[in-house]
């Protein structure tokens, strides 16, 4: 119950923040523009509109989920309110945790806008509704949720700067760490492979959850690897929470 306050009270304040809906009004501006681009194209209108579509809820999405996740905690210090909730019979497993939801029931209502956009313009422009967008926009919001987690995890120990840098860092590395293998394999030295592949192993693999191409393109997607890649995201994300879980719980506030 006290989750869900907190969660409630985080979605709450951050619904009301300016430059949320500033990213959320481009974005959807962006979007719309698909369709003018789609225009000066022959043949090619639902997927330009599909692509650029995704590619935006995808972008944006990213970019509210780093906003929201950098200032979860150095909010809560600057306006001191973080040393009225503590002394409180509410466990800082509690706040953290509520606060991660109501992150990410922003994001829900935020990227829900957007992909609910993109679905609509696709169906006008090609006359024929394309459910699959909703899976791949679905799959894209399990990494938004590991992005969330990632900048949860930085907020808890450093500043907004240096968690939005760090967050910004795994984020790009992440989108790549499926070609780090393939690189690794260029170089005969084994301690750098080695390097390589625990890079691989320890952080998120987030090329994993874009299938939009498939979409766009309309190649069958496989049951097996959603289900696989959501299983590897939510219990990616456990791990995030419980490492900043154990960070934030050890942290000194007075």
């Amino acid at each position: 119950m006290r989750v869900a306050a907190i969660a409630w009270n985080t979605f709450r304040e951050a619904v009301r923040d300016r430059i949320l809906y500033s990213i959320l009004a481009f974005a959807l501006f962006l979007i719309g523009a698909s369709v003018v681009l789609a225009g000066l194209s022959i043949g090619q209108e639902s997927r330009i509109v599909k692509d650029l579509g995704l590619a935006s809820t995808s972008l944006f999405g990213t970019f509210i989920a780093i906003f929201l996740g950098i200032t979860l905690v150095s909010k809560e210090i600057e306006r001191r309110t973080l040393y009225v909730i503590i002394p409180k019979p509410i466990s800082r497993l509690e706040f953290l945790i509520g606060k991660y939801v109501g992150l990410v029931l922003t994001l829900v209502v935020t990227v829900g806008v957007m992909a609910l956009l993109v679905f609509l313009l696709s169906g006008l422009v090609d006359g024929i509704m394309a459910p699959t967008l909703f899976i791949a926009a679905g799959l894209d919001f399990v990494a938004l949720m590991i992005i969330t987690a990632v900048a949860l995890l930085f907020s808890t120990f450093s500043t907004p700067t240096l968690s939005a840098i760090l967050t910004v860092g795994i984020v790009v590395i992440g989108r790549l760490s499926g070609d780090l293998t393939v690189f690794a394999e260029q170089f005969a030295d084994p301690t750098f492979r080695r390097l390589m592949w625990a890079m691989y192993l320890t952080l998120p693999d987030l090329g994993r959850f874009q299938i939009g191409s498939r979409v766009v393109h309309g190649l069958p997607l496989v049951p097996a690897e959603i289900g696989m890649a959501v299983a590897y995201g939510l219990a990616y994300i456990g791990f995030l929470l419980l490492l900043a879980i154990t960070i934030f719980q050890r942290r000194d506030f007075r």
